[in-house]
């Protein structure tokens, strides 16, 4: 009896083994089948890159751009907004320090440039446009009038309230006065110049959308992008075709440049034109590149889209 059961369980360990060798067998199949897959999936960074970008980039940047840059890179992206000409006054000024720089104009780059204005930029690409709109509160007692009458026969109504920015600090301030000086020449409306030379009605880039939605203003003018983020009701400008140019650039000496990199790679990569372009920001294709000799040589795949 006991022979038979040792004979038995003999047999029965042998099977066992066969079972257990074949199972390792095949793992070991499938783990060199799997390897190199797992093996290529290397892990996230970390760190931040600090922005300096044109105001009307605020919310988009922070509300859609920074959880998608961060999730697909693993850096996390600081943002400051305010009016382009203003940041590269605090660059060259020393009192903003910033990785990439993000403009509404691609004029405002070339007070960084050469050793006389800090060296700050040696390139720069224009990668897409927005356009000058006029943006309203639906609140507003206006409001009807703006969706059926040109917006040149209505802001000029008595107790109107309309916003701009400062054209000495923001190149879409600059565009809000030339829209009012063309309408105001073209049909004949003085108060439209008048609106143009005053300064009651400038705010700071960064507040503006703020005031609209608070009911402070009736309309505003605003980047279409902006409009978009901030799901503010527009009217076109008709009679313009004013926009804004955005550019960026990564700044010289940049304390994170390699995550620096990573977002302008990642900006004008899928990812980041599909949230362009769902905000309203028509891609300029390829990017308009300015001193592209000096382009990092990472970032030449990305700015030849």
């Amino acid at each position: 009896m006991s022979t038979r059961y040792s004979l038995r369980t003999s047999g029965a360990l042998r099977l066992r083994w066969t079972a257990v060798a074949a199972a390792v067998s095949l793992g070991l199949c499938v783990a060199n089948t799997m390897g190199p897959v797992s093996a290529a999936a290397s892990p996230l960074a970390s760190g931040p890159v600090d922005v300096l970008s044109a105001g009307s980039l605020q919310d988009l940047l922070q509300q859609q751009v920074a959880p998608a840059f961060q999730a697909a890179t693993g850096y996390t992206l600081d943002n400051t907004s305010m009016g382009s000409d203003a940041i590269a006054s605090g660059i060259k000024g020393g009192t903003l320090q910033g990785d990439v720089f993000l403009s509404a104009s691609p004029d405002v780059n070339k007070a960084l440039e050469g050793s006389a204005d800090g060296n700050w930029v040696s390139w720069y690409a224009g990668f897409g446009s927005s356009p000058l709109v006029l943006g309203y509160n639906p609140s507003s007692k206006f409001a009807g009038d703006l969706g059926t009458k040109p917006w040149y026969d209505v802001i000029d109504q008595p107790g109107f309230l309309i916003g701009r920015t400062d054209p000495a600090t923001d190149p879409k301030g600059v565009l809000a006065v030339t829209a009012l000086d063309e309408a105001a020449k073209a049909h004949d409306i003085p108060a439209l110049k008048a609106m143009a030379a005053s300064t009651s009605n400038v705010y700071p880039e960064t507040s503006l959308v703020g005031q609209l939605q608070a009911g402070q203003l009736d309309a505003g003018f605003f980047y279409g992008v902006e409009a978009a983020a901030a799901n503010i009701k527009t009217v076109p400008l008709s009679g313009t075709k004013l926009a804004g140019v955005y550019t960026i650039t990564v700044l010289n000496r940049a304390p994170h440049e390699a995550a620096a990199r990573a977002f302008v790679a990642f900006l004008l990569g899928n990812d980041g034109q599909r949230i362009l372009a769902k905000n309203g920001i028509v891609a300029i294709t390829p990017p308009k590149v300015s001193g592209g000799s000096n382009v990092p040589k990472d970032l030449k795949g990305p700015l030849s889209r």
